[in-house]
């Protein structure tokens, strides 16, 4: 999970706005462990200690991408070299955002069905005739994930690759928070 971006359209950390109770960061942490993958990863970088005090009880290993300001792939390389570097080998990993409030753990695991059933190296929500996040890459694109370099993300590989990506429809994945204006809606939909 990637959550270390310092959130300057917004101007505090979007990871800490509160939805229903609880943080943005803790909806999105909760439904990783409601489906029951392991490990999950959240990666950290700008406020660090803050956003790690938010989920630091929970089964999650929290690592520090110390180059967050170089950009998103720097966190997207951080959090595979550390389960690399702690886990066997698995056969994939899936990404996901820390504001995209309506992610659902069926979504995540729609997303390992459809890859294991189809075949294709990778799965990825699509929405507004477009493929992202949350996505599941085999191991076979590792090597491309550990050299996306600046803002770069997962985009980047799922576009030139397409034929090797099956998708799961994600009605509301256009929808995350960068700005006070997007925080508003999502709290006007409550």
């Amino acid at each position: 999970m990637l959550a270390a971006g310092g959130s300057t359209r917004l101007g505090r950390p979007k990871q800490l706005l509160q939805y229903k109770g609880k943080t943005l960061l803790q909806h999105a942490v909760e439904t990783a462990v409601d489906t029951g993958i392991h490990p999950i990863i959240v990666v950290t970088g700008c406020n660090s200690e803050l956003i790690a005090g938010q989920i630091n009880k929970m089964p999650v290993d929290i690592v520090i991408n110390e180059k967050w300001q170089d950009g998103m792939a720097s966190s997207i390389v951080c959090g595979l070299n550390f389960l690399l570097s702690g886990y066997p080998l698995p056969d994939g990993v899936i990404f996901m955002m820390s504001d995209q409030p309506f992610v659902s753990a069926a979504l995540i695991k729609s997303l390992l069905v459809t890859q294991q059933q189809t075949g294709k190296a990778m799965a990825a929500s699509s929405y507004k005739n477009s493929t992202g996040v949350p996505a599941l890459f085999h191991k076979a694109f590792f090597p491309q994930l550990l050299r996306l370099s600046g803002d770069a993300g997962a985009r980047t590989i799922l576009q030139p690759y397409s034929s090797e990506v099956a998708t799961v429809s994600f009605a509301k994945g256009n929808i995350d928070i960068d700005t006070a204006e997007d925080y508003e809606k999502l709290l006007q939909s409550e």
